[in-house]
């Protein structure tokens, strides 16, 4: 599965700002600027959320991290996620930006099942 180059570091940035209880901004942030991902960009993030960066700086370069990123990916790969978004209700795996009718389809055909 092919990620952006710098997707995985991204995901270790936004869990070193969740250290920071900074995870959703910090995510906010990643999204405006999905093209914009090198380390330098990474740490300036920390720095426009006025995170400890001295910290931030250490837990990214560390890789404190990388395990929990990769077990993360690992899972989604052994579920079926071969892209984002990836949705799954009630087990039913949906991939990519869909429209609310298919989500709409799968949940009243599994309320159907009741």
């Amino acid at each position: 599965m092919n990620f952006h180059k710098n997707a995985f570091k991204a995901h270790e940035a936004a869990h070193c700002a969740n250290d920071q209880d900074k995870y959703w901004e910090y995510n906010t942030l990643l999204f405006e600027h999905q093209q914009a991902l090198e380390m330098a960009q990474l740490k300036s993030y920390a720095r426009q959320l006025k995170l400890d960066t001295a910290a931030f700086d250490k837990c990214l370069e560390s890789g404190k991290h990388t395990a929990k990123v990769q077990k993360n990916l690992d899972a989604g790969i052994a579920a079926g996620v071969n892209g984002t978004p990836a949705f799954f209700v009630n087990g039913i795996g949906l991939s990519g930006a869909r429209p609310f009718e298919d989500f709409k389809g799968i949940i009243e055909g599994e309320l159907a099942k009741r």
